[in-house]
């Protein structure tokens, strides 16, 4: 027995040991604290399954939690094991500054060394929030007990004069038509306290949605889950169920790296692509698969994406909300429609194969909603790779989200060196720019000090908005929220401030964009670029501490899923 096994011997509160040199000292100790709790010897016996949750005041997809919680416990209670529930670090997407991806691996370390530090024979993940999810996966897949998803399931939709509204492509939507004159003050107040008026994550097929629905393609959730409304009396269902499940975990080998495997994450990317998702699924799988070993292709991407319709109506690609989706069959309808593209045989958390579970999935189906694949909603999939000598390393377009009329063109580029100076001079009158010309934003990219913030959805200039202007090419090494849609050109790797091409690029360089292709090409002279990279003078960033100064010296780029070097997979032999 080796020396991790010793440690973590035994079931519940005998797992895991504070090691005073006394075994039976320590086990004494620990059950006398726990008593203290008013559990029965009966209890103190059990198994224990954890319940890791990220609720916050700072986060209102979680306002639900509690209850949520309480129906996880009655799951476990009633398989047999003790439930006990601990709090990791939150991630409210809006609250967060600069940006909630720059503490989602801050959040992956608390989640995977609480389930590792403290005594408990399996985990439940309670998430939901845009960067929660992929958080708890990541922080899972690197602790590698037994664990299983469960997320706090979209928001229901509200209503503004007769209009269906959930947040946030329509808030996107409301505010484009305010920036453009359209909408008066008095009506953007009103659309915004109709937004978001439930608990839960974004409505549509945002980031949130994204990754609850590749939680369970990826077999860590159980069938159907990824999106029953927070509301509805099944999701509390769904949490009793995935309690349950999760007693069921314990001492099996359906550990998250038996689960997802590069088989499971091929799987994933092909949902992402028929449902037309977000393209911060693409970072965050490369998270995932980089803690197990693993990686996410983008050339294997865009082979994938030339066989993998578009099959799920759902803004910001189409006209429906997740509560339809929920309505229409869920992610095992989809999955059926997948089925010939499919590994089958990959294993889930519920004992299942993936195969079996479209199997056991329910027949009926709204095409309205999900589409059959001999007539989708598109014939390719949502997300392209482009590459080049200004992606070197890759970048991502939401063409399902773009305008095909501006997919093979070439522009001027109109250069923003910054966030600020995007601030300060896109709604300038005076700014030199036309509806053909490219916007560019620089230093917004995973090392700049703004650490990768969704400003990839570069808002058309206030100049040419009131003209009727609503799409125009736009390029950043920034992200863009799922929620949002243009064609919009993202994650240039390498970025800009680490010397990356983007921050070769001028005012008035012409650049050439190929969908067709995959290519974006800053149409340049190698050795005028040469010149421009020899005279580039790094930023002078202040001195760093604590979590700052891990950042700056360990973010990789967006292709390796912007996770910490140090935290990527070691050898498990």
């Amino acid at each position: 027995m080796n020396e991790e096994e010793e440690k973590n011997k035994g079931l519940g509160f005998s797992r895991g040991l504070t090691n005073y040199g006394d075994r039976g000292f320590s086990l004494y100790l620990r059950r006398s604290f726990a008593s203290s709790m008013g559990y029965s010897r009966e209890m103190l016996d059990r198994p224990i399954v954890g319940i890791a949750h990220s609720a916050s005041g700072f986060n209102n997809c979680h306002r639900h939690f509690p209850e949520l919680i309480e129906a996880v416990k009655r799951g476990v209670l009633a398989a047999g094991a003790l439930p006990v529930e601990f709090p990791t670090i939150s991630l409210g997407e809006v609250f967060l500054s600069p940006t909630s991806l720059k503490f989602r691996n801050l959040m992956s370390m608390d989640v995977e060394e609480m389930i590792r530090a403290q005594p408990m024979d399996s985990v439940v993940l309670l998430g939901g929030c845009d960067k929660t999810v992929p958080a708890q996966l990541m922080g899972a897949a690197s602790a590698d007990i037994p664990a299983i998803q469960l997320v706090g399931g979209p928001m229901s939709t509200s209503r503004h004069r007769g209009e269906r509204l959930g947040a946030c492509t329509d808030c996107r939507r409301f505010w484009a038509r305010y920036r453009a004159g359209g909408v008066s003050d008095e009506e953007i107040d009103s659309v915004e306290r109709r937004l978001a008026s439930t608990a839960g994550s974004c409505a549509v097929m945002g980031t949130a949605s994204t990754m609850a629905s590749l939680a369970e393609a990826l077999g860590m959730m159980p069938a159907g889950s990824a999106a029953i409304p927070a509301v509805d009396a099944d999701r509390l269902r769904m949490a009793e169920e995935t309690g349950r499940i999760a007693v069921s975990l314990i001492g099996s080998d359906r550990r998250p790296s038996r689960i997802m495997t590069a088989e499971a994450i091929e799987n994933a990317v092909r949902v992402l692509l028929a449902l037309g998702g977000s393209t911060n699924a693409i970072i965050h799988l490369a998270a995932i698969a980089g803690r197990l070993g693993l990686s996410v292709d983008l050339d294997r991407m865009n082979e994938l994406s030339e066989t993998t319709p578009v099959l799920v109506d759902l803004k910001p690609t189409g006209v429906g909300y997740m509560e339809d989706l929920h309505a229409a069959g869920g992610i095992p309808a989809v999955l059926r429609e997948l089925r010939p593209l499919l590994h089958l045989d990959c294993v889930t958390v519920t004992g299942e194969t993936i195969g079996e579970r479209i199997d056991a999935a329910h027949p009926w189906v709204d095409r309205e909603i999900i589409h059959p694949v001999e007539t989708p909603v598109r014939e390719n999939g949502g997300l392209v790779a482009l590459f080049g000598n200004l992606a070197p390393k890759g970048s991502i377009l939401k063409r399902a989200a773009a305008d095909p009329a501006l997919f093979e063109r070439e522009g001027r580029a109109v250069v923003f060196s910054s966030l600020e100076d995007l601030a300060a001079r896109i709604d300038d009158p005076d700014l030199d720019v036309d509806a053909d010309d490219f916007l560019v934003l620089q230093n917004a990219g995973p090392v700049s000090e703004a650490a990768m913030p969704e400003a990839g959805y570069l808002p058309i200039p206030s100049k040419l908005a009131r003209t009727g202007v609503k799409d125009m090419v736009r390029i950043s090494d920034a992200r863009m929220s799922g929620t949002a849609y243009g064609t919009i050109v993202l994650h240039v790797t390498p970025d800009a401030a680490s010397g990356g091409p983007l921050a070769l690029v001028r005012n008035g360089d012409r650049i050439r964009l190929s969908v067709a292709g995959r290519r974006l090409e800053l149409l340049v002279d190698d050795a005028e670029l040469d010149r421009r990279r020899t005279a580039l003078v790094p930023a002078k960033r202040p001195p760093s501490r604590g979590y700052q100064r891990l950042y700056d010296e360990q973010i990789l780029q967006a292709d390796e899923g912007c996770d910490f070097a140090f935290l990527r997979s070691l050898d498990r032999s």
